[in-house]
């Protein structure tokens, strides 16, 4: 079933929205997380929802989704006001959620998965398993997903859970859909599989949430917008209406002219060099010259062997064979450590989990890996644990309460700058960004560019690990980039197009996947 084009869907039904959200308000002790905002949905159409980290998105999804209760305001399905006093009232009128990390249980089946909590019962109130089983089967059949249901989730991929999150959002039957930055662990094959079903919702007569930051993704599939900022809607209507840059000014209050400020390189000599850096089942044959003031870009699709390979260069893995030359002598890292002290970090994908400590301050994170630094003698010295934050806190333009707030209650743009501030301050000669502006909005990603930028202007080697095409030729000065393990290309900035990357990355000479 093909997709209308935004066009046509916004001018065939200018109809009542299905969900308002008129006047909310919420706060938290000494926050004002929404402050008289609006939000309209309708049926058949998707609506983006798009702000940086921090404006109020969130709150707002747990809002309609009944796990915040509002302050003030008012939600109609219908045009009739309603009040979701839990989640499941919000389930039972039809409003589900999609997050980015749906919670699923890797031990229990696809079809317990998705009737978990309210699975068919028989007569006498036993679970019923075949009616579970066929109707699972039936929802996965709705949304072009073939995956057995009698398979533990465990044994299934990213993409594949993906899709029963999504099939366990429309087992309760639900209207409204709310999409939280569905494509991020997603290639490019899977993003255009969930396109499809997106184009299926919307035929249904779904109305649906889109949140993302992504703006190719969001013209892509919306015909609506809201803009948040700093808790309140500062923009909303028709995406024709629009372009980029009026969104974008929309989300930061000011014009963000060089989301991609890559001055010109100053590159110095080699030095970081990979030999034939192989790996059993990884990655096979990577070769590669790093210099100083460079930012070497590392493209390809999900499973291509990027991470592995930049965390076999730091450490946290063992290559099979290979040499790998720092300032042109043998360099052998069996651990983090090994890395850390020879010059060379990584900044992960998963900044939450493997990144930084949640829990802890910010003071702490920061000065984890720089603990000589701040000793002496064996103590801690919290007045020179304090200052070593506070430098690359201001030189990142961390916006925090203080110090001694936990990490954990930070955007996610200004946690990705606690942990490149915690690797800045032990002065490598190599970083290796993986991933680096994932998940963060487009003001935290320009700060990002810029500072990188910086780095490399101060003769820092850069590796920067992305798969938005767009960052790559922006901030590369050469992309290496690698199909199913292997390099399948190494391009020099000038001359770079998306359908060069595209080619290499999929192996297809028409550049589609």
């Amino acid at each position: 079933m093909n997709a209308m084009s935004p066009t046509q869907s916004v001018h065939t039904a200018e109809a009542q929205p299905l969900l308002e959200m008129v006047g909310i308000s919420k706060s938290f002790p000494g926050v004002k997380a929404l402050s008289d905002v609006a939000l309209s949905l309708r049926a058949g159409h998707v609506t983006a929802l798009i702000g940086e980290n921090g404006a109020g998105k969130s709150t707002l999804v747990k809002c309609l989704t009944g796990i915040y209760q509002p302050d003030s305001g008012e939600i109609r399905v219908d045009g009739k006001p309603v009040r979701f006093a839990t989640a499941d009232a919000a389930q039972a009128a039809g409003v589900t959620a999609i997050h980015q990390e749906t919670v699923l249980f890797d031990e229990l089946t696809v079809a317990e998965n998705i009737f978990l909590g309210h699975a068919p019962r028989t007569r006498l109130g036993f679970v019923d398993w075949a009616a579970m089983h066929a109707r699972a089967a039936a929802i996965l059949h709705g949304i072009d997903a073939p995956i057995s249901t009698r398979v533990r989730l465990k044994d299934l991929s990213i993409a594949q859970r993906h899709l029963v999150a999504i099939a366990r959002a429309l087992s309760v039957d639900a209207r409204i859909v709310i999409m939280d930055e569905p494509t991020a662990a997603l290639s490019y094959k899977e993003v255009e599989d969930l396109f499809r079903i997106v184009a299926r919702l919307k035929a249904a007569g779904k109305a649906i949430l889109f949140i993302s930051h992504k703006f190719e993704e969001v013209w892509r599939i919306a015909e609506y917008y809201a803009v948040f900022r700093d808790g309140r809607q500062v923009g909303a209507g028709l995406l024709a209406d629009v372009d980029q840059h009026d969104l974008v000014k929309m989300m930061v209050g000011r014009d963000v002219a060089h989301v991609f400020p890559k001055g010109e390189p100053k590159i110095g000599d080699t030095v970081f060099s990979v030999r034939k850096l192989s790996h059993p089942t990884e990655y096979d044959d990577i070769s590669f010259d790093l210099r100083r003031g460079e930012i070497l870009g590392l493209y390809g699709l999900v499973g291509a062997g990027r991470s592995e390979v930049c965390q076999a260069l730091f450490g946290v893995s063992r290559p099979g064979s290979g040499e790998v030359l720092l300032d042109g002598q043998p360099l052998v890292t069996r651990s983090p450590s090994d890395a850390i002290g020879a010059g060379i970090v990584y900044v992960p994908e998963e900044r939450g989990r493997h990144g930084a400590i949640t829990a802890m301050p910010i003071v702490s994170n920061m000065s984890l890996p720089s603990l000589r630094q701040t000793s002496r003698r064996n103590f801690l010295r919290m007045a020179e644990e304090f200052a070593l934050a506070r430098t690359y806190a201001e030189r990142l333009d961390l916006r925090a309460a203080s110090l001694s707030q936990p990490v954990g209650t930070l955007s996610g743009g200004n946690q990705q700058k606690v942990v490149i501030g915690k690797w800045l301050a032990t002065r490598p000669k190599v970083i290796i960004l993986d991933e680096p502006t994932k998940g963060i909005d487009i003001g935290s990603k320009a700060a990002v560019h810029a500072f990188m930028s910086e780095l490399a202007a101060e003769g820092l080697a850069v590796i920067m690990v992305s798969s938005e095409i767009p960052e790559v030729l922006g901030m590369s000065d050469r992309v290496l980039v690698m199909r199913e393990g292997r390099m399948a290309g190494l391009f020099d900035r000038q001359g770079l197009t998306p359908e060069i990357l595209v080619r290499a990355a999929t192996g297809n000479s028409e550049g589609r996947q």
